[in-house]
């Protein structure tokens, strides 16, 4: 909104109007204030559920050993983090964009998608919350929808990369001078890293192209709902999803960077995205959004983000890696993510095996993975057999699991990005 008002002052000469076409300048502008509203939007918000009592009920001990003293801490907390989000994006935002579209109706989308769930656990006094059927098709029903989108709009872009070898002597990088829809993505760790999903389903023949796009249709799909479950399963410590999915933006966010950017583009051989600079503003807003939440969520937690804000997070991401042609590094720079959701698939996998055998057997202490360190051996189901009993060999406290998980993220965002130079 603030874009165009003062693009439109610019041609009055109206001193500093100019400075609204950087997108530097809005990028970072979307941090700052996305910071202040959920500051300030954050302690009154807190303060209103406390009044409603609208909070989280107390937890399993068994599980959570610091369960009885968050009992009453408001949960919901998403709210904050939404709002925190959307104003930054609709004032600093060019929302003419496709992709800043996209990013913002995922994000009402799976908000909603998350309230309810949080409604039904609070309100209905349903510890359920919505049934998960219903999740999975919001999930997949934003999938579809991105899907399509990206399919069908005609600012759906990209320039491919082009490498030209001159003499035998180096390699020249340009990019095609028209941009054209595309079905190239990126993967990680191959010299000539692009792949065509129109080439995997070749064997189609004619009818590959159109088979490649129902292939990357269910590809986004499978990345919006992966990682929409996985933020979710990762939020279970104070500040452990809010401070995972910051160090996850910034990665993003420096994707989205030097995509929407030909020369960095052609300088690290990547595929170049007209307007997707629009997301570094978005991202931007969604990583001061999460540092903010952390002034309230670090232990000892005022407030919870809920569903309302885990399945937005994650969904907010899961997105972003599609638009941006790298949702096959998303295994990488969202392995915790990914570990959590293993980790559960595993252990419900594995105790349903062996209780056909009459036997009681689990994999790990508790899952998702970041209980298992929290777990003492006296807290164990004395009639079920542990594959990984003694491992870890103590307790830990949930504010050090959390810091060590928020460590091993900024590492694998690290190695995420130096994809960009290892082939």
């Amino acid at each position: 909104m603030l874009y165009y008002i003062f693009r439109f002052l610019e041609q009055f000469g109206v001193p500093g109007a100019r400075m609204w076409g950087y997108i530097s300048f809005r990028a970072l502008l979307a941090l700052i204030l996305a910071l202040i509203i959920s500051a300030w939007f954050g302690e009154r918000f807190i303060k209103y559920m406390k009044r409603r009592n609208i909070s989280e009920t107390a937890r399993d001990a068994s599980i959570d050993p610091f369960g009885e003293a968050k009992k009453g801490v408001p949960t919901m907390g998403g709210i904050i983090i939404i709002v925190s989000i959307l104003v930054p994006a609709l004032l600093l935002g060019r929302m003419r964009n496709i992709y800043l579209i996209l990013m913002i109706i995922t994000t009402v989308w799976l908000g909603f998608l998350g309230f309810m769930d949080d409604y039904i656990k609070i309100f209905r006094k349903n510890k359920d919350g919505l049934r998960g059927i219903y999740k999975i098709i919001g999930q997949v029903s934003i999938g579809l929808i991105v899907g399509v989108v990206l399919w069908a709009s005609p600012d759906a872009k990209i320039n491919e990369n082009v490498s030209v070898e001159r003499q035998g002597q180096e390699v020249l990088v340009t990019h095609k001078s028209e941009a054209v829809k595309s079905l190239t993505t990126t993967i990680p760790f191959v010299k000539n890293n692009n792949l065509d999903y129109s080439k995997i389903m070749s064997f189609c023949g004619d009818y590959a192209y159109a088979a490649g796009w129902i292939l990357f249709v269910i590809m986004t799909i499978i990345v919006v709902t992966a990682v929409s479950n996985g933020a979710n399963l990762n939020d279970g410590m104070d500040g452990m999803c809010a401070g995972n999915s910051a160090i996850i933006g910034v990665a993003l966010g420096i994707f989205a960077y030097v995509s929407s950017h030909i020369e960095y583009a052609a300088y690290l051989n990547i595929m170049y995205i007209p307007g997707s600079q629009e997301l570094v503003v978005f991202l931007c807003a969604f990583i001061g959004a999460m540092i903010g939440f952390l002034w309230y969520n670090a232990f000892p937690a005022q407030v919870f983000m809920g569903d309302t804000g885990s399945l937005t997070i994650g969904g907010i991401i899961g997105v972003c890696a599609v638009i941006i042609h790298k949702e096959l590094m998303v295994p990488i720079l969202c392995g915790i993510f990914l570990v959590e959701s293993l980790s559960v698939i595993i252990q419900t996998q594995m105790f349903k095996y062996y209780k056909h055998k009459g036997q009681r057997v689990r994999v790990f202490r508790a899952t998702p993975i970041h209980d298992n360190f929290r777990k003492l051996d006296s807290q164990l189901d004395a009639t079920s057999r542990y594959i990984f009993r003694g491992w870890p060999h103590r307790q830990f406290h949930e504010s050090k699991i959390t810091v060590r998980f928020w460590i091993t993220t900024i590492i694998l965002a690290a190695l995420t990005i130096i994809t960009l130079k290892i082939r």
